[in-house]
């Protein structure tokens, strides 16, 4: 019991050292890999080799195929390039095992060593990253060394030896149980590594280690589908046409299989290294003879996979995709995409009410309560997405980044609630009471309005641009919004002088709702903090001034 303890725990350190190395690689150079695969490669040669490049970074043809599918998925890259890149990540992962099987017993202390110290002395630096992936690489270099001790007892065993001589060279089910070691173990290389120690402890024959390495493949497809499954078609197009690829390689390699056994046991090598030697070979092979036909499968899983007609649910997120998250320039971007979609919201909530002012139906009092939801809803998945983000992992940059989109976001957030309550003064007074606006006060209401459906989109333009020239005019506007309410009102205590009896009567909400509208502009104004802030103190300062007088908390 205590052997097999030894060995679980062995494999589990190996995937734990693959997945620091992932994380930290991608952390590191995340932006600069985002760069490299989002750009359209026309030539799929490029692709290919691209795909070798990212895989042996992060150690992972599955880590890959998360950042493939997310960028297909958020119409980042096209889908010929990017099954062009899955083949090149199958030949990374053969590449990364003929390395780590290499006797590198020497390097795993010392690399745990200088990255423990690097990590820890300067954490939040490049360098401290780097020592992290130092540490992955150490413990993976470490776990195949205890693999191999762990199981030198296991071949002793004689429920063992039964267990594996049930494997018979069966290419179907050999292939199955491989699948079943990648998905476990959540990895294709650790699933090959580990077998190859199989063979070299001679627990199993060369045709079962074939058939679990060609099944240990299709589990990495397999995982690769998994995880692309709450994506859009795009996105688990790239998966499926992965997959596919792996199980024509299979049909390929079961005619020949035998004979090809018998020409390597003629090979001088150890069993080991027939098995890591067959795991590149086989899929070098396999790789190249498939890239030509990579535009036929593109639209052969176009056709599996065709787009669905987009449903009509503003509250479910669209683009804030979980994959994401290990690049959070990536992430930051999709949550940019939803913060934006809420702005959408807000702006149908606007154009709403005021029909509602102008005595519309109750059925769009009732379209407005219900955008209000689906504002709420989507400020929850951006919120939680944001709290998901690694923060040690944000550069000074993308931490202001991140802050602007939660204000933001939280900004519109009230702005709903706002016109909510809007509404409700609205329906209290007309529908309660009887009691309608007179014409110059309707007037008056619509002519802010209008400010402010202008200002509520130069302030989502100012959000995602950052332009200065921007930000100042949205202040400007700011200012003259302010001048405008002003006048307005005291338009409004005019008529009250003049014993207007509709005035009269709508008088405390016609006031109300003035005050409401100022403070949706503040809301909608207050990305401009962001942008100028230490580039125009003029201009914030003005700004602070208004907003204290607004009674309303200053963003700068």
């Amino acid at each position: 019991m205590l052997t097999l303890l030894n060995l679980l725990s062995a494999v589990t350190l190996l995937i734990w050292g693959t997945h620091i190395v992932r994380t930290g690689i991608l952390r590191v150079f995340g932006t600069q890999l985002r760069r490299a695969l989002s750009h359209t490669m026309n030539k799929r040669p490029l692709a290919f080799v691209a795909g070798i490049g990212v895989t042996a970074l992060v150690q992972s043809s599955n880590a890959t195929a998360l950042l493939v599918t997310s960028f297909a998925a958020q119409g980042l890259m096209a889908l010929t390039p990017a099954l062009a890149i899955m083949l090149g990540a199958d030949v990374g992962t053969a590449l990364m095992a003929r390395v780590l099987t290499l006797d590198l017993s020497w390097l795993s202390p010392l690399l745990i060593f200088l990255g423990v110290i690097f990590f820890l002395s300067r954490k939040q630096t490049r360098a401290g990253q780097l020592g992290r992936v130092a540490i992955g690489l150490g413990l993976i270099i470490l776990a195949l060394e205890l693999i191999v001790a762990a199981a030198a007892p296991i071949t002793q065993a004689q429920g063992i030896k039964v267990l594996f001589a049930s494997l018979t060279g069966d290419l179907l089910l050999d292939a199955l149980v491989g699948a079943l070691f990648a998905l476990i173990s959540y990895s294709s290389l650790a699933a090959v590594l580990l077998t190859a120690t199989l063979a070299g402890a001679s627990l199993i024959s060369l045709p079962v280690a074939i058939g679990l390495v060609i099944g240990a493949n299709i589990g990495s497809g397999v995982l690769a589908l998994l995880s692309a499954g709450m994506q859009t078609a795009a996105g688990r197009r790239v998966a499926l046409g992965s997959l596919l690829y792996k199980l024509i390689g299979l049909l390929l390699i079961i005619p020949v299989l035998h004979p090809l056994a018998q020409w390597m046991d003629g090979l001088k090598l150890s069993p080991q290294g027939l098995v890591i030697s067959f795991h590149l070979l086989y899929n070098s092979l396999r790789c190249v003879l498939m890239l030509p036909t990579v535009r036929a499968m593109a639209r052969f899983c176009t056709w599996l996979l065709p787009e669905r007609a987009p449903l009509n649910d503003m509250s479910k997120a669209r683009y804030l995709d979980p994959t994401a998250l290990q690049l959070p320039g990536l992430a930051l971007a999709n949550a940019v995409r939803e913060t934006l979609r809420i702005g959408d919201l807000i702006d149908a909530m606007l154009s709403n009410f005021l029909e509602v002012l102008r005595g519309g139906q109750p059925a769009l009092s009732r379209e407005l309560r219900r955008l209000d939801d689906e504002v709420d809803a989507l400020y929850s998945a951006v919120k939680l997405y944001l709290a998901r983000i690694d923060q040690e992992s944000l550069s000074e940059r993308e931490k202001r980044r991140w802050a602007e989109i939660i204000e933001l976001a939280v900004n519109l957030e009230q702005a709903g609630d706002l016109i909510e309550r809007m509404l409700c003064k609205v329906q209290d007074q007309k529908t309660a009471q009887r009691r309608d606006f007179s014409a110059h006060g309707l007037e008056e209401l619509a002519t802010l309005h209008v400010q402010l459906i202008a200002n509520l989109h130069l302030g989502l333009a100012v959000f995602v641009y950052g332009d200065h020239e921007s930000a100042r005019q949205l202040l400007r506007e700011k200012r003259r919004f302010r001048a405008q309410e002003r006048r307005l009102a005291h338009a409004h205590v005019s008529r009250l002088h003049h014993q207007n009896l509709q005035s009269i009567e709508t008088s405390s909400l016609h006031l109300e709702l003035i005050a409401e509208m100022k403070r949706l502009n503040s809301l909608f104004c207050s990305s401009a903090y962001a942008v100028l802030e230490g580039h125009d103190t003029g201009a914030l300062a003005s700004g602070a001034r208004d907003e204290a007088s607004e009674g309303v908390p200053s963003s700068s």
